[in-house]
Order: structure tokens, then sequence, then C-alpha cells
């Protein structure tokens, strides 16, 4: 594996970690208190470039690798992850465009996105279905040259704020299971659709809400891939997007290890620094190796990607593990600075709630295990 880069992709790479410390950093929690995203934020990011870094230029993007997209999101998420999980939205979603819907169609969106001018969302889980993707009730009915939806989908990120979702609906009988399900690009000011918003205990600048489709009719031409196989094609991009997850949460605990080390060097106890003390930094040394691991894992399913090699697999353990060792150390590093940290004038708290939705959302640990169960069993 190499995992190498150009000038240009280093030079790249340092600009998303200067923004992400000069414009980002400093409007974290003010994002928080109020529940959404800065659209001049996102605008500025869409100008230098920070969406899309793997599509092809004439789309808008920069046409460099899937590991490069990776550093770049590590870079943007050391100070806010919730602007990096944008890209990661963004790199999905176009990816499932470009490959499944009608250029004349899904074009207009892509470059909307790469902007900054357009959020985008997908709307998967349903009231009743959680982890069983495949169980939906949302119906979507052929009528001449238009579908027809109704039903309900919820805990959609971006759902008060998105511009279009990519809606999956079923067009065949309940027992048709996933083969009866279809993908559909619709804007989300179609009439008939409602939208409503969540309180949440993190995430709180991309929200999370609901989305009511009553009658909501949309031109068949917004139909992404083939009728009644949405969900099997569509669901293969999910695979990408796990692995830059991982490199999203972990980048938190990147910084919050960063802060650590220093508050150990600075602070003494018993007359010597704080890291010479073992029960201090033998957690944080344990911390490293782990992030060190993870983060190499993540880099080889993007890797593989590049190559156009097998890596479901990877991809979920990237999804499962990331989340859950970025909050464990995050965790420990507020332990590690004492009753300071506790305030919500520090940092931790808000990295902790924001880094325990994506250990649910995008699929949970018990889902990604089974996923890696299966590739391996059926080797």
């Amino acid at each position: 594996m190499e995992f190498g880069l150009t000038d240009d992709q280093r030079a790249l790479v340092a600009a998303a970690r200067e923004f992400s410390a000069t414009r980002l950093a400093p409007h974290y929690r003010q994002r928080d208190r109020e529940g959404a995203l800065h659209r001049d934020t996102l605008l500025e990011m869409g100008k230098l470039g920070f969406f899309g870094v793997e599509l092809p230029e004439h789309l808008g993007g920069l046409g460099e690798s899937c590991l490069t997209a990776g550093l770049v999101v590590e870079a943007l998420c050391a100070d806010d992850l919730n602007l990096g999980y944008v890209t990661i939205n963004i790199s999905l979603i176009a990816q499932i465009l470009t490959t499944h819907g009608r250029p004349d169609v899904v074009e207009p969106w892509i470059t909307g996105m790469l902007r900054g001018e357009v959020l985008p969302s997908i709307a998967l889980t349903e009231p009743s279905g959680g982890s069983d993707a495949a169980n939906l009730s949302l119906r979507a009915r052929r009528d001449g040259d238009s579908y027809v939806l109704t039903g309900e989908k919820t805990s959609i990120s971006f759902a008060t704020q998105a511009g279009f979702s990519v809606v999956f609906a079923r067009t065949g009988t309940p027992e048709s299971r996933a083969r009866g399900i279809s993908a559909f690009l619709v804007p989300l000011k179609t009439p008939g659709l409602t939208r409503s918003a969540f309180d949440d205990h993190g995430g709180r600048s991309v929200g999370r809400g609901s989305l009511f489709f009553d009658e909501v009719r949309i031109p068949a031409s917004h139909l992404l891939g083939d009728e009644g196989k949405g969900f099997a094609q569509v669901m293969q991009g999910f695979d990408y997007s796990r692995a830059l997850l991982g490199l999203l949460c972990l980048a938190v605990a990147r910084t919050s290890l960063d802060e650590t080390w220093e508050h150990t060097r600075s602070w003494q106890s018993m007359g010597a620094a704080l890291w010479e003390h073992q029960g201090v930094s033998f957690p944080l040394a344990e911390a490293e190796t782990q992030w060190t691991g993870a983060r190499l894992l993540c880099l080889q399913t993007l890797w593989l990607k590049d190559q156009g090699l097998p890596h479901t697999s990877e991809a979920a353990m990237c999804k499962w593990w990331g989340p859950k060792l970025a909050y464990d150390i995050v965790g420990q590093c507020l332990l590690t600075h004492g009753h300071g940290a506790y305030a919500t004038d520090m940092p931790f708290e808000q990295r902790l709630r924001d880094l325990l939705g994506l250990q649910i959302g995008d699929g949970t640990a018990q889902i990604m295990k089974l996923v890696i169960a299966r590739q391996k069993a059926r080797r």
C-alpha cells in the first residue's frame, strides 16, 4: 500500500487543516447552540474545493483519489466533525447520483452541492424499520410519467436544512424485501412534503428530523437506477462513506489526544509532570496505539477502493471501531484533564455528544459486525 501524496494533494490537505483551525474551531459551540450550519461557511468551503474532492473535474470536483478525499475530511474534522459530515454526505450522494441518475436531472444538484449552495440528505430509515433497512413501508406508485410517494421517513440528517433527498421507497410487494425497493431524487420543496425537527443530544448543527410524504408527485425521470433494484445498487456506495466516517471520528480523538498530552506536560502533581505518572500516561499510550491501528485501517480501506478492490468488510470495521474508539478516547482525555474538563466551556462534552450519534447513525456496530461476519464466512 502507498499512502504518499503529491505536492498538490499535500497543499489541499494543509489548506483544509488551516481552514478547520481558523474558520471552524472558533464557531463550534455557536453552531451547536444555534442548531444549524452557517451557509456562508459552506459557500466558502465550496469555493476552496473541499466538497466532492474525488469527483471528476467536469462536475466541479478535483478528480483526486478517495484516499486524498479522506485526508481532507480528517483535516476538516479536527475541530468540528459536523462540517466533516457534510463533506462525507455530499461525497456519498454525489456518487449515487453520478452512477445511477440521468445526467440532465442530477447534474444541477451535484453542482449546487459542490459549490456549497445545496445540502443533500438520504431518506432511508423509517419509524418501524431502524436497522432493518430493507423493511420499508413508504410507497412509490407509478402514475403515468410520475411516481407518487406516500409514507414517512425518520431520523434523517439535515432534514430541515437539505434542499433535496435521495429517498428509498417500496415499488414492489412487501414480500419482495430489498428486491422491491427503488431510489428517487426528491426536491424537498415538492408539494405534499412536510418536515419536522428533533431536539437531539448531539450533532445539533447537522440536525435530524422526519419527512412526511402525502401523495408527493415526482417525475419518473427522478428514479435513480432501475426500479426495484435501488437498494442493492445504491447501498454499495456506503462502503466508501463508512471509511470516511471512521476517519472523521478519529480526527476528533486526535485533537483531544494532542490537547491532553500538552496538558500532562504543563501540569504538575506530587512533584512531577502528570505524564511521568504511569496511571496517567499508560491509558494515553494505549489510546495512541489503538488510534494508530484504526486510522491505518481507514486509510487501507480507501486505498482498496482506489484500486478497485473489495473493501466491504474493511469499511464495516471502520464504521463500528472508529466511532466507538474515538468516543472512548475523548472520554479518557476528559478524565485526564480532571474536574475542569467536565464544564461546558471545555470542548470535550460537545465532542462526546457529537460522537455518540455516529455510533447509531449510518449503521450500528451490531449491523457492521454482521456485515463483517457474512463477508468472512462466505469467503
